[in-house]
């Protein structure tokens, strides 16, 4: 019979080895098909203020695949003076599956948006990845990645505190970024940028949203473009390692397309920062005076690109 003590030691060497951490090794999937989200998906709505502007509903009209999908919405809840108040209708993983920093994970997840779709300059994310945030930590950490409608127009971002920021309009970029740069918006005063790494094809440029400067410390390797926001159901997949010492790297793919990859000095490292990420999917806002909608099927994470992609597109990335 084994004592305590060799138990105790033996899985302390299984999580070492990565071998009984369910967060790591055991694949995530929900097809929203129930009336409640599966066990064997990891998530949860998440109950607070922001939060009671959303309503969540399994529902069997608009659907992607299987008998049902999920309707994410958020209806009017702040004060329109209020620019710090936020409506949220978000699913987050549990804290018991969330995977570590730096550890590199395979998502997979289907999103379309509900017609009209709004044209305005706001504060819209549909999909993001955040570190873990101690209680009361300096500063306001954005998503080291983030999927946005940005003026009617599906986007990706990527934040850093660790990069360098350069200024278009100097003798180095006189009209533009480097080759591989990607174009980035000013610093805060914790050093935290923000990142256009890739958008649908419109007419509003980098500039006029804000991103007047480059980092050399993300490289953008373009392969694709990002379907249409109201082209109807997307089906994405995102691979995702933070790296804010430089050797972070996400890939993104979009109705089996591979549309770009990103590497460098991804996500966060100040201080009071916790030891996971989090991913949270739905719509999150500003305050607005109309009722803003989105339906999310086929949720999948896991370790390696197969548990929620094709194998072909997963060839080709290497993963």
């Amino acid at each position: 019979m084994r004592t305590a003590t060799t138990l105790a030691l033996l899985a302390t060497l299984l999580t070492s080895q990565g071998m009984a951490d369910p967060a790591r090794n055991v694949p995530l999937i929900d097809g929203f098909e129930g009336q409640d989200f599966t066990p064997a998906g990891g998530l949860y709505y998440k109950h607070n203020r922001e939060q009671s502007a959303g309503t969540v509903v399994f529902q069997s009209q608009v659907v992607r695949s299987g008998q049902q999908a999920l309707d994410l919405s958020v209806r009017p809840l702040c004060k329109p003076e209020n620019e710090l108040c936020s409506e949220r209708a978000e699913i987050w993983e549990k804290p018991e599956v969330l995977v570590p920093y730096g550890q590199p994970t395979w998502y997979g997840l289907s999103m379309q948006l509900a017609q009209p779709i709004s044209t305005e300059r706001h504060r819209y994310v549909m999909m993001q990845w955040k570190r873990e945030i101690d209680p009361g930590a300096m500063g306001d950490y954005s998503p080291l990645l983030a999927l946005r409608l940005m003026e009617g127009r599906v986007a990706i971002t990527v934040d850093t505190d660790t990069g360098e920021f350069a200024p278009i309009g100097t003798p180095e970029r006189p009209t533009g970024c480097k080759p591989g740069e990607a174009i980035a918006a000013p610093p805060d005063e914790f050093n935290q940028f923000r990142t256009l790494i890739a958008i649908e094809p419109g007419a509003m440029g980098p500039e006029e949203a804000g991103f007047t400067g480059c980092t050399p410390d993300i490289r953008v390797t373009p392969r694709g473009m990002l379907p249409a926001a109201g082209s109807g159901w997307i089906d994405y997949v995102f691979m995702v390692k933070p790296g804010p010492k430089g050797d972070g790297r996400i890939d993104v793919v979009a109705n089996g397309e591979w549309i770009v990859t990103i590497e460098g000095k991804i996500g966060h490292e100040g201080p009071q920062l916790g030891d996971h990420m989090y991913f949270k999917f739905g719509p999150y806002r500003g305050g607005d005076g109309n009722v803003w909608r989105l339906y999310y099927d086929d949720f999948r994470r896991g370790p390696a690109c197969t548990d929620v992609a094709d194998p072909a597109i997963c060839a080709k990335i290497g993963g």
